[in-house]
């Protein structure tokens, strides 16, 4: 008996050892949790022979088990599909609690798929769960997205009557809601939880406030708040959640007055913080031991009846009621924010009473300091923003990098990017590293202001980011200043980064490089052929990334086309727009075909024009005053008024009066005729029904006057100009000087130019000091590249300037003096009399 006693003794101690060596090789593999559990599970005896028995198949089970993890670990799923089989219908006294090792990888994984299959297994075996493996699974099922299976495991559960779900589940089950962001599941969970008096506790207002905030739900969040504080007293974890819904859905008085409370509570010793438990805030209440103050919350978990009027206010999206969250807990200083400034008193700024709070505290502030500038940022409200900087100063906060990239953005929605920069010098004194989307929107501010210089710089201090957004804003900047050379080197930089392009970029990418001529070249076929190499180079990089034609790029692409007078091409392009856009939505059409049908009149294409117009019609396309007027013009290519004419009439009859764009095609129509007195008599018509004249309709005359030598419409045109304040530009410039030089006025050109050139610069009033300085250091000065300094203001977009110092320029040099009141020359004088 001895010596058998002493045989299993030994053969305990040596299972017992192998088993624990197993445990301690498992260790790193699946956390300190599991081995902990598995090293110090009693899995023997030393008193009875029984229970070494129901031991060792205890160690068995879990060591199979971890036979199934790890081949889940390593993903070899038919392995562990195979091991979970011989693992069920190898023993006949499995429990629940068998699976739980399990279970709790699949929820760590998360494995919803495995789930399932051991939920078939249970199902199989009559094995019932238990709330640790129900919970667990329901975990596995939330995280990894199975929200109907997790759904039918509750009611399942419900149905058995033998587990009940509790509040953790459901609220489990709401977390994983606002994870998959689901409102339909999540409806579904509170109805049956109101239908089953489950209950709320704190977590689930913190998940309620999620699916509200997800349903940009306003009114819900303070239906919340006013819940919430009728059944817990106010804590800064609470405060910190409102804080965070208020600033996601754009209430910033909302937010402000929350943070304000926050500050409140600290000032008066309200919250403290376990040196246990690191970061978790408590309302205070204080108790000695051993002389010591131990803090804990007397808050009782205690769930609360879900009330109707919650569970609809958070799945009601129609309802939009502005409730005053803070009407169960009032502010001494709550001020509306809403205004455009706030006095520099900081009213209604809380202040701290000079104590020393823990650092976890002033942590926990700053966080909620930071989402209400980010409130503010969003709501443009720059003042506040500046009142907040002040206030966490006053607390002894220092603003994070996150902070004054809020900050920034709120300075520069108001102030400009200039603003944002002096900001940004802040940062860098106070050795912050700005975030790379503090430099993003203060790089985008700078390229709205065409601030090209400063938005690069800004891009080239970028490191990680990886949207397009601010690259495509600096390429509408070069396209608007016409510097496609500048759009060259961002596109290097993107590529440098790995930046991949979006839709805009290439709609941008065609507007800036599929025109290679500069103004007023017209295209030709060398220009034709190098736009068809780079709109093929284009389209290639989309293909390469996977972006397909949009509606913009399409659009830009037929301009291009149009511009060059590549209409074949441009043709076949209206019929990839047609099939991808036009024939699926028919309101996209009109804005497409008017783009095609006005280069179509340009290129004098007017039979394909008319073919275009009558489909338009036929189809029922919504058409335009634009249409209409581009078609009028077509009438001018074929001389016909009569058509002209018929076409104004429906015109009218849909709709449309007559403006100033229709007016010029029609008298370009009668001009082709040279019936000079009907187009004359059209202009006093525009005047009499006050149809505003511009210098197109007034450049439409001269030039056909030019054309046929009509000195005597000429000057009278250029009087009815200067007596309508409209001023001109450098076509009527070419018009009326050609004219005067080609009838041999040669002396009467050079007085018409220079005067209508002073009028270019300083309208119809005597030339300003300002401009007399700009006359001065280029028209009279006597350096070689002072020409080479005027075609400047072509870059930036100031064509006129530099016509008009140009002209001035050769009216000095060929002897003419300058005349600084455009009124006094003797060719002006006698263009009144006449």
């Amino acid at each position: 008996m001895v010596l058998r006693g002493m045989h299993a003794f030994r053969a305990r101690v040596v299972l017992r050892s192998t088993v624990e060596s197993f445990c301690k090789s498992k260790w790193h593999q699946y956390g300190d949790e599991l081995a902990g559990e598995l090293c110090t599970q009693r899995t023997f005896s030393t008193t009875r022979s029984t229970d070494f028995v129901e031991s060792g198949a205890g160690s068995t089970t879990r060591v199979l088990q971890m036979q199934i993890v790890d081949a889940l670990r390593l993903g070899e799923r038919r392995r562990a599909s195979d091991l979970l089989l011989e693992f069920g219908y190898g023993s006949h006294s499995l429990r629940a609690d068998d699976f739980v090792d399990i279970i709790k990888y699949c929820a760590r994984s998360p494995d919803p798929l495995f789930v399932m299959e051991i939920w078939r297994l249970l199902e199989a075996r009559d094995i019932n769960l238990n709330h640790i493996c129900s919970s667990l699974m329901l975990q596995a099922l939330c995280r990894g997205g199975y929200l109907e299976e997790a759904f039918n495991l509750m009611n399942f559960l419900r149905e058995t009557q033998q587990l009940y779900p509790v509040l953790s589940l459901y609220n489990s089950f709401l977390e994983g809601c606002t994870k998959m962001r689901s409102i339909t599941h999540a409806s579904k969970c509170l109805d049956l939880m109101e239908k089953h008096m489950v209950g709320n506790n704190e977590v689930t207002y913190t998940l309620l406030l999620k699916l509200a905030v997800l349903q940009k739900n306003l009114s819900a969040v303070h239906q919340i708040w006013k819940e919430y504080v009728k059944h817990y007293s106010i804590s800064n974890i609470a405060l910190r959640e409102f804080i965070w819904s208020f600033r996601m859905l754009g209430d910033l008085t909302s937010a402000f007055k929350a943070l304000q409370l926050m500050v409140s509570l600290v000032n008066k010793g309200d919250m403290y913080i376990d040196s246990k438990d690191y970061g978790k805030f408590s309302a205070k209440q204080k108790r000695k031991n051993d002389g010591n103050e131990m803090l804990y919350s007397t808050r009782l978990d205690i769930p609360i009846p879900l009330k109707g009027e919650l569970g609809s206010t958070i799945l009601d999206m129609k309802e939009n009621k502005q409730v005053d969250p803070f009407i169960c807990a009032p502010l001494e200083h709550s001020p509306d924010v809403n205004s455009a400034s706030i006095e520099a008193k900081s009213v209604g700024m809380c202040r701290l009473n000079g104590q020393k709070y823990p650092s976890q505290i002033m942590k926990f502030l700053s966080w909620s300091f930071n989402d209400v500038m980010d409130a503010c940022a969003q709501g443009q409200n720059y003042a506040l923003a500046e009142q907040l900087i002040l206030q966490m100063q006053d607390l002894g906060l220092q603003p994070s990098r996150h902070t004054y990239g809020g900050f920034i953005r709120a300075a520069v929605s108001q102030r400009g990017f200039r603003e944002g920069l002096e900001v940004l010098k802040i940062m860098r004194q106070k050795k912050l590293k700005p975030y790379d989307s503090t430099l993003v929107n203060l790089s985008v501010s700078c390229s709205k202001a065409l601030e090209l210089d400063l938005a690069e710089a800004l891009l080239n201090q970028i490191s990680t980011y990886q949207h397009p957004r601010p690259f495509n804003a600096f390429l509408a900047s070069c396209d608007k200043m016409n510097k496609p050379e500048r759009a060259v080197r961002v596109l290097a930089k993107m590529k440098q980064m790995n930046i991949a392009p979006d839709i805009r970029t290439y709609e941008l990418l065609f507007t800036l490089f599929t025109n290679v001529n500069p103004p007023y070249e017209k295209g030709n076929m060398i220009s034709q052929v190098e736009v068809a190499k780079r709109i093929h180079a284009i389209e290639r990089d989309m293909v390469k990334n996977g972006i397909h034609h949009s509606y913009h790029s399409l659009k830009s692409l037929l301009r291009a086309l149009g511009e060059e007078g590549m209409i074949r091409e441009m043709m076949q392009y209206l019929h990839v727009a047609e099939n991808l856009f036009i024939h699926k939505d028919p309101t996209l059409g009109s804005a497409i075909y008017n783009i095609v049908l006005q280069y179509l009149v340009v290129a004098k294409e007017s039979h394909m024009a008319i073919e275009i117009f009558k489909m338009m019609k036929l189809c029922g396309f919504q058409l335009s005053p634009a249409t209409y007027n581009i078609m009028i013009d077509c009438c001018s290519i074929l001389g016909c008024f009569k058509s002209a004419s018929l076409l104004v009439s429906i015109m009218i009859r849909e709709g449309f009066y007559p403006s100033t764009p229709t007016y010029t095609a029609l008298i370009k129509v009668l001009l082709k005729d040279e019936n000079f007195n009907e187009a004359l008599n059209l202009l006093g018509h525009m005047r009499s029904d006050g149809v505003n004249l511009d210098v197109l309709v007034f450049n439409t005359i001269l030039r056909k006057a030019w054309e046929k030598g009509r000195i005597d419409v000429i000057e009278f045109i250029v009087e009815r100009m200067h007596q309508a304040e409209i001023l001109p530009d450098q076509t009527t410039c070419s018009s009326v000087f050609c004219a005067y030089v080609e009838s041999g006025f040669h002396n009467t050109a050079i007085q018409a130019l220079q005067v209508l050139s002073m009028r270019m610069l300083g309208g119809h009033v005597q030339i300003d000091e300002e401009k007399r300085k700009l006359v001065n250091e280029f028209i009279l000065a006597e350096d070689s590249a002072v020409e080479s300094r005027i075609l400047e203001f072509f870059e930036e977009s100031e064509e006129k300037i530099a016509v008009a110092l140009l002209n001035l320029r050769w009216c000095a040099i060929a002897g003419f003096p300058m005349c600084w009141s455009a009124d006094q020359s003797l060719w002006a004088k006698r263009l009144k009399i006449v």
